[in-house]
């Protein structure tokens, strides 16, 4: 019995090994098809190289930290052109290029749409009082991008732009110099985590107090003097934006809300949201936050100092 049973088995083997085969050789060239669909970009993931000594990691949104822009290397360089110097009231005409590494330029095809936008440039002047957020547009060469700025005040101010690139599906920075023709004013903003702007009473209240190299949950709140309702509304698909620049302005952490849903909204008397930070090292730092009230945009600033490390 178990003679005849191998002899009548043995003729599929050969098929079964055929048919193995056949799948295998399919899947493969499937594989390879698929990845040979176009995507709509030229990259890799080896033009954003982040390895090297003193390169800028790609953030995890999860765990956003401050990134120092100007003294990291980024693997993205960023150059600006057009209304230089630029004048404090006056509306400025620029253009930047984003390029990789590999002197590739960066163009709306390499980059996901990050709420709502492929690029944003976070603007800030040196003595950290006039913060602007701006969504420049595609120019007319691949990897140019064109805004207008009307800066405030006077001096060097700091253009960060914040990304993410299709072939990593992280955040990147990249971050540029813009002389704002004038004197420098001197700095005299005093500490609080409270902020009133346009009839309303911004604040952050800190989970512990805040040190150097350790998460902090910070707690937004918005409210109106009279106890009235506050017409909250959606910005770049999140109620608040919080962005923090050190004094020294060498870079920023761009931090989003915990409560990635905007169903069922805040609490209409006090809007309250939750986010998190790590800022590595100690010193004076602000933090602006960003919110639509009945269709126009409010910025509030906040200043604190970050402790040593315990």
């Amino acid at each position: 019995m178990s003679t005849a049973h191998i002899e009548s088995a043995s003729p599929c083997a050969p098929l079964r090994w055929r048919q193995i085969v056949w799948i295998s050789v399919a899947a493969l060239a499937l594989y390879i098809g698929f990845r040979l669909l176009p995507t709509g970009t030229n990259l890799h993931q080896l033009d954003f190289d982040t390895r090297g000594q003193g390169m800028v990691e790609m953030c995890d949104p999860a765990n956003p930290q401050f990134v120092a822009v100007t003294t990291a290397r980024s693997p993205v360089t960023m150059t600006l052109s057009g209304d230089i110097p630029a004048t404090p009231g006056r509306e400025a005409r620029l253009t930047l290029a984003l390029a990789t590494s590999t002197g590739k330029p960066v163009g709306p095809a390499d980059l996901l749409v990050q709420h709502t936008r492929k690029l944003h440039l976070l603007v800030i002047d040196p003595t950290l009082r006039d913060y602007q957020h701006i969504h420049p547009e595609p120019g007319a060469k691949d990897g140019e991008w064109t805004f207008t700025l009307t800066p405030r005040l006077a001096g060097t101010y700091r253009v960060f732009a914040d990304f993410v690139p299709v072939p990593t599906g992280r955040s990147l920075y990249a971050g540029a110099n813009l002389p704002v023709a004038g004197e420098v004013a001197v700095n005299m903003n005093i500490l609080s985590w409270e902020a009133e702007v346009e009839g309303y009473h911004f604040k952050l209240t800190p989970s512990a107090p805040v040190r150097a190299g350790k998460a902090a949950e910070l707690a937004f709140t918005l409210a109106r003097p009279d106890g009235g309702p506050v017409p909250l509304e959606p910005v770049m698909d999140a109620y608040a934006h919080l962005v923090a620049f050190d004094l020294g302005n060498s870079g920023f952490a761009h931090l989003h809300p915990k409560e990635t849903s905007l169903t069922p909204p805040p609490d209409t008397t006090r809007p309250t949201l939750t986010f998190q930070i790590t800022i590595p090292d100690p010193g004076v730092y602000v933090i602006w936050a960003q919110v639509k009230l009945a269709g126009r945009e409010v910025f509030a600033p906040f200043w604190f100092e970050v402790a040593p490390a315990l």
